[in-house]
Formats: structure tokens, sequence, C-alpha cells
């Protein structure tokens, strides 16, 4: 078992249908109480202040992914893939990231995209169909959201490989990247072939599973047999489960494996043992494939109660601060709200820009027939 690796007490695939989700073994720093405890491999070493930016993030990313939610409700936004429950893997592992990181997203990191400073009003452009994804990659460090799932690990495994090329990895300033998926993709052949090509050429890759329990509204028993971080080893490198509604596990299990990746040590699997509270997107109804009774036992394990509790019992944060915190989340999830429904529609020949660098003859023809077509309805003659 390579190091950091922990072994499940019992397989996943003995849920029940009425019942309680087995608990695994896996690295956990904060328990659902708020407790700190120890880990043989991993620490980590937050001020107060820090503790309370952690908090801070939890809070803000969820109620601007609720308002991401009611947006869609209310017919603003096409579709909406809400990370709740998922925001300790988010925001942990996102703050692990060093400036110099490159980050591949599913369409859910929102949490890591906000960690990461981007601007939120970004994927709600995207998903309200005036742009096809508004940020800089290569500035921000952090990729286009990918649509095909399982792709994006293919793409970070190619880009881990090239910085390999250009001699920045293998010292302490070096670069790493991170892939983000859920556990359904783990059965796609592109995340497959990803970790073949990632281990055989020892690429800087830090892969993040967020085992949220479904892929849309399959079961996790429906995936695998084994643990998934348990696959890492048949590929040649090494796996860790961490508890995924623990954010100072998240952020230590990251830190350290893009650290190792950075090094030149390769790539690692990390999968984050989470929750959907939520729905896949918001054109899904979990209520027909899963019980309350489940859902139930994951909210107790809820990531942004346990930051709460362990503040309070370390008397780091008083009521004042969670108030203060709760109403800056709220105003700035307002302002979020009053920017989507300001958003221009964009013009229709906007599709043809960006295609060819230097531009294109069939484009620009194919332009003008498109602009002819839509000044034929100028004026209500049709």
């Amino acid at each position: 078992m390579t190091k950091g690796a922990t072994a499940p007490r019992r397989s996943g695939g003995s849920r029940g249908r009425g019942g309680t989700p087995p608990e695994p073994d896996y690295v956990q720093l904060l328990t659902p109480d708020g407790e700190r405890v120890s880990h043989p491999d991993y620490s980590v070493d937050f001020s107060d202040e820090e503790l309370r930016g952690l908090y801070r993030d939890l809070v803000t990313v969820r109620k601007l992914d609720a308002e991401a939610t009611a947006l869609q409700r209310q017919g603003e936004l096409g579709i909406w893939a809400s990370l709740l429950g998922q925001e300790a893997a988010q925001v942990g592992s996102g703050r692990a990231l060093r400036s110099q990181d490159m980050a591949f997203p599913t369409y859910r990191e929102h949490g890591v995209l906000y960690c990461r400073g981007i601007d939120p009003i970004m994927p709600l452009s995207l998903f309200r169909g005036v742009d096809q994804g508004g940020w800089d990659p290569v500035a921000n460090k952090f990729n286009l959201y990918t649509i095909v799932i399982g792709a994006q690990t293919l793409h970070a495994t190619g880009y881990a490989m090239g910085i390999t090329k250009d001699g920045k990895v293998g010292t302490d300033d070096g670069e790493a990247v991170i892939a983000y998926f859920g556990d359904g993709a783990t059965s796609q052949g592109d995340v497959n072939e990803a970790f073949i090509w990632s281990s055989v050429f020892h690429a800087p890759v830090v892969f993040f599973c967020q085992n949220n329990q479904y892929a849309i509204s399959e079961p996790l028993e429906r995936q695998t047999r084994i643990p998934l971080f348990q696959r890492a080893a048949g590929f040649g490198f090494p796996g860790v489960r961490v508890d995924g509604n623990d954010v100072l596990a998240c952020y230590a299990v990251t830190r350290a494996a893009l650290d190792n990746a950075r090094l030149g040590q390769g790539p690692t699997l990390i999968e984050a043992y989470t929750y959907r509270m939520g729905a896949h997107t918001t054109s899904d109804d979990p209520t027909r494939y899963r019980v309350s009774s489940e859902v139930e036992a994951w909210q107790a394990k809820d990531p942004i109660a346990r930051v709460r509790a362990l503040l309070t019992k370390e008397k780091i944060a008083d009521e004042a601060f969670f108030e203060q915190v709760d109403a800056d989340a709220k105003a700035e999830a307002v302002r979020l709200r009053e920017r989507v429904l300001s958003m221009p529609d964009p013009d229709p020949a906007q599709i043809f820009e960006n295609v060819y660098v230097e531009g294109s003859p069939l484009v620009d023809a194919e332009r003008k027939q498109f602009e002819a077509y839509a000044a034929s309805f100028e004026g209500g003659a049709h």
C-alpha cells in the first residue's frame, strides 16, 4: 500500500437502500463535531485568521451557488450544476494550489474557480448562454469548464507532460497540475487513458476525484467494486482517500500531492469522499433514485457546520463574526443576481468571430448569409 493510502473497513457496495452509507477509513483532520484530530502523514498549521478565511470561503461559495440555482429555476440560466455539499473538497483543494499551478475543472468547480480569484459571474454567463466562458485560462491558471465527462483529465495530463519538457518541474517552486472529475467519470475511457499516460511519463498531475456517491442517478456500486483510490495502484502511482467534507484534510492531502508532483515524483489520485446534497444538475430529480434518510445522514457531516463548530469551540470566532460572514455572502449573492439580470444578449453573429486567428473566406461567407437571414426579420414583416 502506498504512503498515505488508507484501506476501507467495508466495501462501498454495501450501501442499503434505506440505510446510512458505510463509513470508510480516510484521512481526516476535523470531525463532523468540529474536533481536531491528528494523522501520521498529514497536518495543517493554519492561523486563526486563515481558519476564519476558510469558513468565509465555504459560506460565500455555498451562497453564490444557491443564488445560481435560484436564477436557473426562475429561467435566467439554461442549467446549473450545484456544488452543494462539496464545498470543503473544492475550497480545501483550491486553496492548496500555488499561484503557478494549473487546474482543469469539470462544470461544477465553482468553489475552485472562486479560490483562483476568478469573478464568480464567469460561469453564470456561460450557463446563461451569453459567452463560452469569459476567463483567460492562462492568466488565471484555471482552464475553461469541460462538459465532456472526463476529457479534462487528458488535457491536464498533456499539459503536465508539457511543463515537464519545459523544465518547470523538479524544484520547490516548480509547477504542478490538478484535474477534477467525479466518480462517474472514472468509468470513462479518457480518465483511464490519462492514468496510463501520466504514470508512464511520470507527469506532475494530481487527479482529484470528488466521489459524491452518484454518477447522475447511478450509485457508486455501479461504478466500481473497490474503493476508487485503490485504482491508482494498478496504474503505478499513489492513491489516497480523504474526508471530502473536511476542508482541513482536503487542503493537507492536496498540498502534499501537488508538492510531490512539482518535485518530479509523478501523479497521485485523491478520492475526496463526499456527497452531492442536491441534484446532479437543475434538470435532475434526485428523489427518484435516493432516499431522504441517506441525505439526512450526510447532513450531519456538513462541511460548513464542522468548521463553525471548530471556530466556536476554540473561541476563534464569535456570533458577530458568523453574522457578518452571512451578511457579506448574502450581499455578494445579491450583486451577482443583479449582474446576471443586466447581462446584454449577445449579437448572434458573434458566433462567427474567433473561429480562425486569421479569418476564413468560408466563415466570412457564412456570416454574410446569416446576417442577411437575420435582417429579413427586422420590422416585424415575418
